[in-house]
């Protein structure tokens, strides 16, 4: 429990790795996933260091593996992904995988070209076979003496009357179907309508040999006389990227030209699907192993990175490596290490050393599927200070209660659970499908957050006894109205004040009307109550800060334990002693108040119960005179005046005494180095190699001095007493607006219940009024329709605020007390980003 209270213990250590066994060393340590290693090489560039050659390869055998998968998933091919983790190849085996590659890609290259080849080739002879055969079709019309006088009119009148002499060239093509209007009016403005176009759409689209897109187009041809217009309009169509074919004039040689035609693209069509087929069967063989290529060559690039990380010593012969690692850890290092020395073959094993180090290590919380969220949660606000407590054990209790307490409908936290329960329950089936949408991951990792969430709004909604906004009566009410008709008993009430009054308040004063308290939760009697808010206000208004003021001094107390693990007494004596006599004399007071007069006041003396705000405002102001508002016990003046003396004692206690007492401490040890140096000692002179040694000592003993020297004089009291006074004001100022920030929990509870009473009267009453035959189906449309407003509003934005507000409630009003956040994660060199389908950093 421990290595979850706080974060692990972590050790620097440095590893001497033989060359041969480097790989093999880093590979294993890479599996474990237990050691990050910094790097020893800061000055030098990333294009200079030693590995430089082996990681390009790698990247080019990515390069390669992801133009294949490019090419798998235009073919719409499933990559078959087994979960398979295979192990590392040995660096000699880099050369095989770098052929397979090549010779894959190469294959894969030559078929797209030769298959983009015969797509061109099957597009044009496609494109002539609809000419011919348009072009025919246009001829034959044109045989007819009524087309021919038409289409004469467009000519002039002298070319008309010349009769046979006349004689019209022609030429054919396709173009793009959108752009057939534009390019007629083009024609007609820059031959003057000495041309004739007629066109025809193809019904089939065809395929773009180069983006492989279905593309629309038509079949046109135009007549014209002289070569004049035989240029213009060539110019024409090379503008529109028209495409022009020959076509024969005579109709014997069109026939026999579609023939030729139609032969060839059979012959094409066969010899495409042969290529398609033999595309098919590359491409199929490669999904089947391209994950594992691609996991074996990142790991491969990942390996080699982390060996640039490293020195390499003057023997050329040992890699010398610095990393963070756990304690608890280092025996599974060690046997990972020995593990690698074993593949690679050689006889010399590598060697792990602890290292003393004064800087900061990496802070490294473990984790499991369950606490990861939480921790998460944590780390998002700051990452924790090396070994300082974590948040995150008491986060997994708190943090569902206080979203539960806003959250609170026994209904909802119904429909929250089981949605949860699904993501649990379907876990791994989900986790291998790898989901790539970005919100669905969000909510699918924090699961047993909202698994927690929903049970926890369960049980409150059962103490608020609130479900869609309406209350259940299982035990049966504890309010009686019998006894207001029984005159013996003092009630006064009669059928006629029943009829004539429509609203009608119970004396609980009277016996027999208040039997008991209800057993678990609030008397569902208080939904039909007139006065259910003013009830409901008081009651969880009062809660709020109960549960507030318990939250933050269980925070305060926390950093009781930092302060004990870092053997720092005297935060403990002037911070820790009068930063939890602050809190406690003023709002803990507070909080016992409140059950005195929950236990003390009953139904008969609450009306002259005293008022809690006046008299915690009096209590400030030491007014003990006010006639309105009576004192709860005898000796009230005394103790509250001597809390707030007390709680007024502890900030100059915060503000004044540890920047004074640090003063003065330096002040001493400033004084104890100088009188350090008051005695002289006087020996016989030295030889020359002993001068040579004490000279070198001496230098050495003179840099610490003066290292320690620059440490002391980094004391600055300005900066502490500035530091000390930033402290106090925003713990002193923090517990008033904190405490006032708690009063959230009844704010949102009380937006929640209202927004799910204003569904139900506006939506669902509507539909549960109607009396009609057509009732069932009406109540089935808006059930449908309450159902949608109840998930969108009330589940998933409601639920989103209150998951906010309770996030806010954790960093500001808790974690301040005791974490300080300033940390940085252990990211060690592992290759599960790589097994998830991540590249690695």
């Amino acid at each position: 429990m421990g290595e979850l209270l706080r974060s692990e213990e972590m050790t620097l250590a440095q590893l001497f790795l033989q060359s041969e066994a480097a790989y093999c060393c880093v590979s294993e340590l890479g599996e474990i996933g237990m050691v990050q290693f910094r790097d020893l090489n800061p000055d030098v560039n990333s294009f200079q260091r030693k590995f430089v050659n082996e990681v390009r390869r790698c990247e080019e055998m990515d390069r390669k593996l992801r133009f294949v998968e490019k090419e798998i998933k235009k073919a719409n091919i499933p990559i078959v992904d087994t979960g398979e983790n295979p192990e590392v190849p040995f660096p000699r085996d880099m050369i095989d995988l770098e052929a397979t590659f090549e010779k894959l890609e190469n294959e894969l290259k030559e078929i797209n070209t030769n298959q983009e080849a015969l797509k061109k080739n099957f597009l044009e002879l496609t494109e002539l076979k609809h000419i011919l055969r348009r072009t025919q079709q246009f001829f034959d019309e044109m045989e007819d003496p009524s087309l021919l006088e038409e289409s004469s009119t467009l000519l002039e009148p002298h070319e008309v009357n010349r009769g046979p002499a006349l004689r019209l060239g022609f030429v054919a093509g396709v173009i793009g179907r959108e752009r057939i209007p534009t390019f007629e009016r083009m024609l007609w403005r820059v031959c003057r309508g000495n041309v004739f176009l007629r066109q025809a759409e193809i019904e089939d689209p065809l395929e773009d040999p180069t983006t492989s897109d279905q593309v629309h187009k038509s079949v046109f041809i135009i007549f014209f006389q002289g070569d004049q217009l035989k240029n213009r309009v060539k110019k024409i169509c090379e503008g529109f990227r028209a495409t022009l074919y020959p076509c024969p004039e005579t109709p014997q040689e069109r026939k026999e030209m579609q023939a030729g035609v139609n032969a060839r693209i059979d012959d094409l069509q066969m010899v495409l699907n042969q290529t398609e087929d033999h595309r098919q069967r590359v491409l199929q063989a490669a999904a089947k192993t391209i994950r594992v290529w691609f996991i074996k060559v990142r790991k491969m690039k990942a390996i080699y990175h982390t060996l640039n990380l490293c020195n390499i010593d003057v023997t050329q012969k040992c890699l010398i490596a610095e990393a963070w690692c756990p304690v608890s850890e280092l025996d599974s290092i060690q046997f990972a290490l020995r593990r690698g020395t074993e593949k690679s073959g050689s006889t010399v094993p590598s060697i792990l050393n602890r290292m003393q180090t004064s800087q900061t290590p990496p802070t490294y919380n473990k984790t499991n599927k369950f606490t990861s969220g939480f921790q998460n949660i944590v780390d998002a606000y700051g990452i924790g200070s090396y070994r300082e407590m974590n948040p995150a054990p008491y986060t997994i209790i708190t943090f569902p209660f206080l979203f539960a307490v806003m959250f609170g409908d026994l209904g909802h936290g119904i429909l929250m659970t089981c949605g949860a329960l699904f993501l649990v329950v379907r876990e791994r089936r989900l986790m291998a499908q790898k989901n790539d949408n970005e919100m669905f991951n969000m909510v699918f990792s924090g699961r047993y957050i909202i698994l927690l969430m929903g049970i926890f709004s369960i049980y409150t909604g059962m103490i608020y006894n609130d479900c869609f906004s309406k209350s259940l009566n299982v035990y049966g009410s504890s309010w009686s109205v019998r006894p207001m008709f029984n005159s013996q008993v003092g009630g006064n009430w009669t059928l006629d004040t029943l009829s004539g009054s429509a609203v009608l308040q119970l004396d609980p004063t009277v016996p027999g009307v208040f039997i008991g308290p209800y057993p678990i939760g609030i008397d569902p009697i208080w939904n039909i109550a007139s006065n259910k808010l003013t009830f409901l206000n008081s009651f969880k208004m009062k809660m709020s800060i109960i549960l507030g003021v318990f939250h933050m001094l269980f925070g305060v107390s926390l950093s009781l334990f930092n302060h004990l693990y870092f053997q720092k007494p005297m935060n403990i004596y002037l911070e820790f002693i009068p930063e939890i006599i602050f809190m406690t004399s003023l709002f803990g007071y507070l909080v016992v108040l409140i059950f005195y007069k929950w236990t003390t006041y009953n139904a008969r003396m609450s009306k002259d119960a005293p008022t809690l705000l006046i008299t915690f405002i009096n209590m400030f102001l030491f007014n003990y005179s006010d006639s309105t508002n009576k004192t709860f016990y005898t000796g009230q003046m005394i103790l509250q005046s001597f809390l707030v003396i007390l709680a007024l004692l502890c900030v100059p206690w915060l503000l004044i005494v540890k920047p004074l007492i640090l003063r003065k401490q330096h002040l001493l040890k400033k004084n104890q180095g100088t009188q350090n140096f008051g005695g002289v000692r006087v020996t016989n002179g030295p030889t020359d190699d002993q001068a040579e040694i004490i000279q070198h000592d001496q230098l050495e003993q003179h840099s610490e001095e003066e290292h320690e020297a620059n440490k002391e004089e980094e004391f600055d009291f300005g900066d502490i007493v500035v530091h000390q006074a930033i402290h106090t004001i925003e713990y002193c100022l923090g517990c008033i607006s904190n405490t006032a920030s708690y009063l959230r929990l009844w704010a949102l509870s009380l937006a929640h219940a209202e927004l799910s009473e204003v569904l139900w009267t506006m939506v669902m009453h509507i539909g549960l009024s109607n009396r009609g035959y057509g009732g069932f189906v009406i109540l089935a449309i808006i059930f449908a329709a309450f159902a949608v407003l109840t998930v969108a509003i009330l589940l998933i934005m409601e639920g989103l605020s209150a998951f906010l507000h309770a996030l806010r409630l954790h960093w500001v009003e808790f974690q301040t007390k005791f974490y300080s956040g300033q940390g940085y994660k252990f990211l060690p060199f592992t290759f599960d980003s790589i097994l998830d389908g991540r590249s690695e950093d």
